[in-house]
């Protein structure tokens, strides 16, 4: 597969770091490997050019993959530069940049180029929770690269000419990239494999320079120190219209300009977002019940289930900001899971990693019951029951182990039996939706902390999490989990 790209390796880096702020490491690096006649190849920097610089003041390490030297493919020297940069990265606390275009594997060095890729698949998985690590995708990323891809935080693909693939759509039983393109941005980002697409190659760095803005340096970093407040108590006036397609309500409570939706195309009745709250990094997670266009239409809705997909998004977006201190937060509205043959054999564990990512989570976690919260949905979604610090709700909200008249059939089935005109039933389910469904009712529980109004929603998040920037909590002493 040809790469189609534009840019020179020299050229994104210039693009992407401030000006005149890159310094090369290992620039007279070169193969080692004799064999194939290796040595009437010339190969310049091995094909890759690493080295680091800034983006907006903020330090990082970059590599690029020179397609124009062997194809950018990874050999033993090529990988030793690579894993170069993760040592000074984690050395000094700075994110790490990989700006792929590779032909994949270097089959002239053989097993020295499988060694290759292992020793940076290490420095990777090592790397992991330390530094953000973030890919992006400008021509071909296949085999052992789209696993290096796979182990970064963030995937930024190109949306025309970027390949992301483990095996080529024409080697997969019954296809070609005629039948179905399972390497392009589009294919990936719709499973999940792709955080970012991006239109052409400057607006993946113009992403790219947003989200190191945006992540902290390192895991070390303090997450309390904002950048500067904005509109401290700014009322949120079209929430309640905005709440039915989240996306929408997670802007509003943002400073502006701030929201970078990871995974769009992926699990999409459940948004992820990391945003800027008083100039904070924050996580923002939101159920969703619609699509809506630029005009306010209708383009998709959601019957507030969530997918297997939304589940499997919620839980690592999770695990990034806990990795990385950031706070959370979830706009709730979910009344149960998805009951489709194709997803319920995985769904039990998509939802069970889903209730550990925020049970093990020990950033501040603040839950909004914005909607309906029902069953084990609402439990596993950062309730209270699982670690949420802090639970607020809508008035209107509702809270329970499923809709109130479903409740009341069950509990009241012989009174009901010849209730022709529903009007028993529907008394009876109002009972039960005050007694036990209410957010007054939960807030009495204690299981909500405060009913609140969906104007001041920015307000509330803001004051608690500058209370909770100092939460300290300590586990049991254990290896990791196994979910």
């Amino acid at each position: 597969m040809a790469s189609k790209s534009q840019m020179s390796a020299r050229d994104r880096i210039a693009s992407l770091l401030d000006e005149n702020s890159f310094v090369e490491v290992g620039a007279a690096v070169t193969k080692r490997n004799t064999d194939f006649n290796a040595t009437e190849t010339a190969a310049p920097s091995d094909g890759v050019i690493t080295g680091y610089g800034v983006i907006e003041g903020n330090p990082v390490f970059v590599y690029s993959q020179d397609a124009s030297v062997l194809g950018g493919s990874i050999g033993e020297m090529h990988a030793t530069k690579i894993a170069r940069i993760y040592d000074l990265a984690t050395k000094t606390g700075a994110p790490v940049v990989g700006l792929v275009d590779c032909s994949g594997l270097r089959l002239e060095e053989a097993t020295d180029a499988l060694a290759a890729f292992g020793f940076v698949f290490k420095k990777e998985v090592r790397a992991s929770g330390i530094v953000p690590q973030i890919t992006a995708v400008f021509g071909n990323c296949g085999g052992g690269s789209a696993v290096l891809a796979a182990l970064s935080d963030v995937v930024v693909m190109e949306k025309e000419n970027a390949k992301l693939f483990v095996n080529n759509p024409n080697t997969i039983d019954d296809n070609s990239v005629e039948k179905c393109d399972t390497s392009s941005a589009a294919y990936m980002a719709a499973n999940g494999q792709v955080d970012i697409v991006a239109e052409d190659e400057l607006d993946v760095l113009t992403n790219v320079r947003k989200l190191v803005a945006v992540l902290p340096q390192c895991n070390e970093e303090d997450p309390s120190i904002a950048e500067e407040g904005q509109d401290l108590n700014r009322s949120l006036d079209n929430l309640d219209a905005e709440l039915k397609d989240t996306a929408l309500a997670i802007a509003d409570i943002a400073d502006p300009g701030s929201v970078i939706e990871l995974k769009k195309e992926y699990g999409k009745d459940v948004v992820t977002a990391l945003i800027k709250l008083n100039g904070v990094t924050t996580g923002a997670i939101a159920n969703r019940r619609a699509i809506l266009d630029e005009n306010g239409k209708t383009v998709t809705k959601f019957d507030g289930r969530m997918s297997k997909d939304a589940c499997e998004k919620v839980s690592d977006f999770v695990k990034l900001c806990d990795a990385f201190n950031i706070p959370v937060f979830t706009l709730v509205d979910v009344e149960g899971f998805e009951a489709k043959k194709c997803s319920e054999a995985g769904l039990a564990k998509s939802v069970a990693e889903m209730a550990y990512a925020f049970a093990d989570a020990t950033v501040p976690k603040i839950s909004i019951v914005a909607g309906k919260a029902y069953g084990t949905a609402y439990i596993a979604l950062n309730s209270k029951h699982i670690g949420a610090d802090l639970v607020f709700a809508y008035d209107d909200a509702k809270i329970g182990t499923m809709d109130s008249k479903l409740a009341a059939q069950i509990l009241y089935a012989d009174e009901l039996k010849n209730d022709g005109d529903g009007s028993l039933t529907a008394k009876k389910a109002a009972e039960y939706e005050e007694k036990s469904e209410s957010a007054a009712s939960a807030a009495k529980r204690g299981y909500v902390d405060d009913v609140i109004e969906k104007a001041a929603t920015r307000q509330h998040l803001i004051y608690a999490f500058e209370m909770l920037y100092s939460k300290r909590e300590t586990r049991i002493a254990k290896k990791h989990g196994t979910v």
